[in-house]
């Protein structure tokens, strides 16, 4: 393993094969959640992977029975309570979806069990995305009390539909693995036990494939998501507005107590 990838703390990396690098979240204790560390880690390594010349191929997987449960309640309440914190949050949203899509390396995501958050923002924003089975992948935002801003605005449409999207982001509807395939929110549903297995094949065939055709076109095919960057900005700065008002303050509480949230509808004007 190059020095590059020796700074990285929070985020598990081997190398299965030739020209692959795996990260891997391995807090299954927590459902592979992610505090600030981590979150930093997973917004920037995008930017060693694109200029490491011994990785052809990235793949993202979870260890356990979950790929990601997000940021944990500590960060988010530091972004409730600290306007320094909600900026630097802003900052890495915007990094962490902007370094993927511009990372020139092929990323290959294998989702297994619960899916939200960040980790389900690079999970979907991957060139190739298999899910397991049984995988739960949500947005849960607007339950949050917040805004859709992690990165739904600017892939949900072009992955699902527009009115596909708007339903599962406004109602915060999960979906399993097969459901996530019919409607084209992945590439591609597989038995969970097969999960790993494939996601390492189909980086193998892309780390022995023609890099140039392959780079250059993933840079292509994501001009379709800088055209929608303004979308995107937007979501993102209306997300982080959302954390200074009751709203988010209630969501986090119902999270915590493990209850339905308790909004009141009179209170946006």
């Amino acid at each position: 393993m190059t020095d590059r990838f020796a700074k990285y703390k929070e985020l598990d990396i081997d190398r299965p094969g030739d020209g692959i690098l795996r990260i891997t979240f391995n807090k299954p204790e927590t459902y592979n959640s992610l505090d600030k560390n981590g979150h930093r880690e997973l917004t920037y390594i995008w930017r060693d992977i694109d200029e490491d010349p011994d990785v052809r191929v990235a793949i993202l997987a979870g260890a356990g029975k979950a790929f990601s449960s997000g940021g944990d309640f500590g960060m988010i309440e530091d972004m409730i309570d600290n306007a320094h914190d909600r900026t630097r949050a802003w900052k890495e949203a915007r990094d962490l979806v902007y370094n993927i899509i511009n990372c020139s390396k092929p990323i290959v995501s294998a989702i297994n069990g619960p899916a939200v958050g960040a980790g389900l923002v690079s999970g979907l924003l991957a060139d190739i995305s298999i899910a397991g089975k049984s995988a739960r992948i949500v947005d849960g935002h607007t339950r949050l009390g917040v805004a859709a801003g992690d990165s739904a605005v600017i892939n949900w449409p072009l992955l699902c539909g527009m009115a596909k999207a708007k339903y599962l982001l406004l109602m915060c509807e999960p979906v399993d693995g097969e459901e996530a395939e019919r409607i084209g929110l992945v590439s591609l549903c597989v038995e969970d036990d097969e999960l790993q297995d494939k996601a390492l094949e189909i980086a193998t065939k892309l780390a022995a494939g023609a890099q140039s055709a392959i780079r250059w076109t993933k840079y292509a095919l994501n001009n379709w998501y800088r055209t929608a960057g303004p979308a995107f900005d937007a979501s993102t700065a209306l997300e982080m507005l959302g954390f200074t008002n009751d709203e988010a303050k209630e969501g986090v509480a119902a999270f915590r107590q493990k209850r339905e949230p308790k909004f009141d509808p009179t209170s946006f004007a």
